[in-house]
C-alpha cells in the first residue's frame, strides 16, 4: 500500500496497523524523522521572533553581540545554499530558510538600537548583499563550495563564542530571549535524529551537533544568570 503526503510514507504503517502489528523500525523511524523535520521548519518560522519582540519591547539590545548574529546570517546563508546544492529534501533543511530571514531581520534591529554606527559598519552588510545571492544560486566552483560548507561549522562555533563571552563577561544574558534559546536547543537535538533518518552527509550532521553544544551553553548562562535578576526583582515588590 502506497500513501504518499509531503514525501511522506505512511503506506507502510497504515498496512501495520490494519494487520493489528506494530510498525518494524525500518518503516516506523523514517516516517517519524520526516513529521520530526517538518515540525521543526514549521517551529523555525516563528524561533527567533521571541527575540525579536523582547528588543522592540525594551528598545534595547543590552548585552547582545552584534558579531555573534552577524556570523549567524552568514552560516545560515552558506548551509542552506549548500542544502539546496546537494538536492536535500526540504524536510531535512528547510528551517535554514526561516532561520535566515528571521536572522536578518535581527541583525536589522540591532543595528537600528546601536546606533550611531560608523561608516565602516555598513561595508558588513553590502558585502553581505553583494555574494549572498551568488552562493545562495550556487553560482561558485564547486571545490569552493564545499571550502564554503564545512568553514560554516566555524562560523557557527565562532557566532556563538562571542555571546557566550559576553554574558560571562557580564555576568548577565542581557535581552536574550529564552525561550529562543530553548528552541535552538531543542531544534538541533531533534535535527541530529532527522539528517541521521535522511542520509544526509556527516557534515550536516556535525554542524547540528555543534549547535546542541554551544546552545546548550547559551542556555544554561540564561538560566544561572537571570535567576539574580529574579530575586532581585522579588525582593523589590
Amino acid at each position: 500500500m502506497e500513501l504518499e503526503i509531503l514525501g511522506i510514507n505512511f503506506g507502510c504503517v497504515i498496512g501495520a496497523l490494519r494487520a493489528w502489528e506494530f510498525p518494524e523500525k525500518d518503516c516506523l523511524l523514517p516516517l517519524v524523522a520526516k513529521i520530526l523535520g517538518y515540525c521543526i521548519v514549521a517551529a523555525s518560522t516563528t524561533v527567533k521572533v521571541p527575540q525579536i519582540l523582547k528588543i522592540l519591547k525594551n528598545s534595547s539590545v543590552r548585552g547582545l553581540s552584534v558579531v555573534a548574529f552577524e556570523l549567524e546570517a552568514v552560516g545560515y546563508t552558506i548551509a542552506l545554499a549548500y542544502c539546496i546544492h546537494k538536492g536535500l529534501p526540504f524536510s531535512a533543511y528547510g528551517e535554514l530558510l526561516f532561520l535566515l530571514i528571521q536572522a536578518i531581520i535581527l541583525v536589522a534591529i540591532i543595528y537600528y538600537y546601536s546606533q550611531p554606527l560608523g561608516g565602516k559598519a555598513w561595508i558588513k552588510p553590502l558585502l553581505y548583499c553583494a555574494v549572498a545571492p551568488t552562493v545562495l544560486a550556487g553560482q561558485i566552483d564547486p571545490l569552493l563550495f564545499e571550502a564554503l560548507y564545512a568553514s560554516q561549522h566555524a562560523i557557527f562555533f565562532f557566532a556563538r563564542v562571542p555571546q557566550i563571552w559576553e554574558n560571562y563577561k557580564n555576568k548577565s544574558t542581557g535581552e536574550l530571549s529564552f525561550l529562543t534559546c530553548f528552541m535552538n536547543f531543542c531544534g538541533s537535538i531533534v535535527r541530529v535524529f532527522t539528517s541521521i533518518q535522511e542520509n544526509a552527509p556527516l557534515s550536516v550532521i556535525m554542524g547540528s551537533v555543534i549547535g546542541i553544544a554551544t546552545n546548550g551553553t547559551i542556555l544554561s548562562q540564561i538560566l544561572v544568570y537571570q535567576k539574580p535578576d529574579a530575586k532581585k526583582e522579588k525582593k523589590v515588590q
